[in-house]
């Protein structure tokens, strides 16, 4: 089942995609997350009632977006690709050595859908693109052995994890320790930096999150082109770790790295007039365009 967000006669809807339209679950559910709130059986209550409608809204007829408009926690990983770690000049020490580096991003702000724009601050120079397999919780998590990682999935969605890599700062600031690392986190939180969708796609249709294939296109040209199979600590091992950070909850997102393939590696940047396109097999495109702010 693959649910969505959608805007419908100026009315904000959710349902679950069958053939080329939608099937409307908004009365009986609300919204995706309180779906999610509901279990496994609000989930098989969803699939049932999909399989007994032939009434749809054209997908035509929606605009799209972003699956879980209001997560409680949006999770990104930082260096969960050997690749992407090694082309931005870093060692990798093997993941034995190693544990997931965590950050946050402010979902209110920085999540937007398919098709909306992604805006270049003014006070940023240089935007970077990362595409990733964004994880979707299903209930609650809080200390959870990696072998039942997944049990705690939903499902899955793209999100593109906007990053400013040259955060413009007053030339009066004295340094400080710290500074480079909170410069980068901060050029991770402009608003509009954390474009997701097209769809959450329920892990029934997605046995196994470690074999999508996932790419990253600007203006047509591709930029990233890897597996999800490369990350160094998988799906399972993440949601695990980070429930011993904070309680998961439904509907929360966890965003699971990125592979090589960034614009810092070769000095390529977005501009306004661009055109990005980001896309895991089994879950669809997520396409939007860049503007000024």
């Amino acid at each position: 089942m693959r649910l969505a967000t959608y805007e419908h006669n100026g009315q904000t809807r959710f349902g679950a995609l069958k053939d080329s339209g939608f099937v409307d679950l908004t009365a009986e559910f609300g919204s995706v997350r309180a779906l999610l709130e509901g279990g496994d059986d609000a989930i098989s209550r969803a699939s049932a009632a999909v399989a007994a409608t032939t009434e749809t809204t054209p997908e035509s007829e929606v605009r799209l977006l972003a699956p879980i408009p209001n997560p409680n926690k949006l999770l990104c990983l930082a260096g969960n690709y050997s690749e992407h770690i090694k082309e931005g000049g870093g060692e990798f020490h093997g993941k034995e050595k190693s544990t997931p580096r965590v950050f946050m991003k402010p979902p209110s702000t920085t999540i937007i859908g398919p098709g909306d724009a992604i805006e270049l601050p003014r006070n940023a120079q240089k935007i970077d693109w990362e595409c990733e397999l964004a994880v979707v919780i299903g209930k609650n998590a809080r200390f959870v052995d990696p072998a039942n990682g997944l049990d705690y999935v939903a499902g899955y969605t793209i999100i593109i994890d906007v990053s400013e890599r040259s955060l413009d700062v007053p030339d009066v600031r004295e340094p400080r320790d710290g500074d480079k690392w909170f410069d980068w986190l901060n050029g991770k939180w402009f608003d509009t930096f954390a474009p997701t969708g097209p769809y959450l796609v329920i892990k029934d249709e997605i046995p196994d999150p470690q074999g999508l294939p996932i790419k990253l296109r600007v203006n047509g040209e591709t930029k990233q082109d890897g597996n999800t199979g490369q990350m160094i600590f998988n799906v399972a091992e993440l949601v695990a770790w980070a429930s011993t950070l904070v309680t998961l909850e439904p509907g929360d997102i966890i965003a699971t790295g990125t592979l090589s393939g960034v614009g810092a590696a070769t000095g390529d940047f977005l501009n306004a007039g661009d055109n990005v396109e980001g896309e895991i097999e089994g879950i669809g495109i997520l396409k939007n365009p860049v503007t000024n702010a």
